[in-house]
């Protein structure tokens, strides 16, 4: 059966933004990871990506002409690339620095989002999906949202930035991300569609509230659940993770927050220090690779488990993660969360209709 609109998916980890694409209606053709764990990982759940062909490898040895040959064999009536490069290579802004266009997409020292440019100017999509880090914003790196801006402008395609926060299309987690998404049709709207709000807010925008981090992890709390990982007890600052209120940090034991006899001086820790869960909350960012003591916590004063995490990047219940449990923490929180995906996809998708 040929599809209407299908998609092409770079640097997809653990499969977050191409779930994110078979939910919108937009088929994934192929996968691509350099981590050997996330294509695992991507096999593991056939039953979503049965159809789709996963290629592990280095994008920047990868021919453009990989992605193409899928294309062609599909024979869809339109596609799309998504992805988003990894953000550490953002500091090399120099390789975006030239006249000539194509030369900082083409020079094999540059950075990551230089070969998602490469393979999108050379397999011209019917339009694109790229996600990164709020920072990317920031004024030192505008030169590279200039030559981004430039160089697909050139290859035809209008472009509109989205700053999104995961609240704001169901996900229980705040997490801000950009989106630079691009189409040769036209926008029809200025802005995904929200569907969450803040509670106060419900009656006079008619959104739903955002959801809690206690309805999204609900029914993972029993014993077949429990992982060695999740231990707290007996650690450096179990007792003083056990004190913090659900939903704060370590400064509700500072003097800051009239805490009697401080354990702690406010500002002087990171934010994310002891931070707890509230079941009545939005959970906060679910980190890649947080340290020791860095949270989000479970309100039990526990480690996150692994559905629980999922699940709070709206992955689907049962999803499967492959790899040692470290492994596993840095998909779950590199992924762009599902619903969030999903939102920009369908607003994508409908300027290609």
């Amino acid at each position: 059966m040929k599809e209407e609109i299908a998609a092409v998916s770079l640097f997809s980890g653990a499969g977050g933004l191409d779930i994110a694409s078979f939910m919108a209606g937009v088929p994934v053709l192929s996968s691509t990871d350099i981590d050997a764990d996330c294509i695992r990982t991507l096999k593991a759940n056939e039953d979503i990506f049965e159809n789709t062909e996963i290629f592990e490898g280095n994008l920047h040895e990868m021919e453009s002409s990989i992605f193409s040959d899928v294309v062609r064999k599909r024979k869809p009536k339109k596609f799309i690339v998504i992805g988003g490069a990894p953000c550490q290579p953002f500091s090399k802004a120099g390789y975006w620095v030239g006249h000539e266009t194509r030369r900082g997409i083409n020079d094999p020292r540059a950075s990551l989002v230089n070969e998602y440019l490469r393979v999108v100017t050379d397999i011209r999509p019917d339009g694109f999906l790229f996600e990164n880090v709020e920072s990317l914003l920031h004024p030192t790196n505008k030169v590279i949202i200039d030559r981004f801006k430039e160089i697909v402008a050139e290859a035809g395609y209008d472009t509109q930035i989205v700053r999104a926060n995961a609240l704001e299309y169901g996900v229980p987690q705040k997490r801000k991300r950009i989106f630079i998404i691009g189409t040769k049709g036209q926008f029809k709207r200025k802005e995904p569609v929200k569907t969450h709000c803040a509670p106060d807010r419900c009656s006079e925008t008619g959104l739903q509230p955002y959801v809690t981090a206690g309805e999204a992890i609900a029914g993972f709390e029993g014993e077949e659940f429990f992982e060695d990982y999740e231990v707290t007890k007996g650690g450096t600052y179990y007792e003083e993770l056990c004190e913090v209120p659900p939903g704060q940090n370590y400064k509700a034991l500072t003097a800051w927050a009239g805490y009697p006899n401080p354990k702690f001086v406010a500002d002087k820790r990171f934010w994310n220090f002891l931070l707890k869960l509230s079941p009545s909350e939005p959970s906060w960012t679910i980190c890649a690779q947080p340290g020791p003591w860095v949270g989000p916590f479970h309100w039990e004063n526990r480690r996150l488990r692994v559905p629980e995490a999922a699940a709070i990047q709206t992955f689907s219940k049962g999803y499967k993660f492959c790899g040692s449990r470290r492994s596993v923490q840095k998909q779950i929180g590199n992924a762009v969360p599902c619903l969030m995906g999903k939102a920009m996809i369908e607003f994508l998708k409908e300027s290609l209709e």
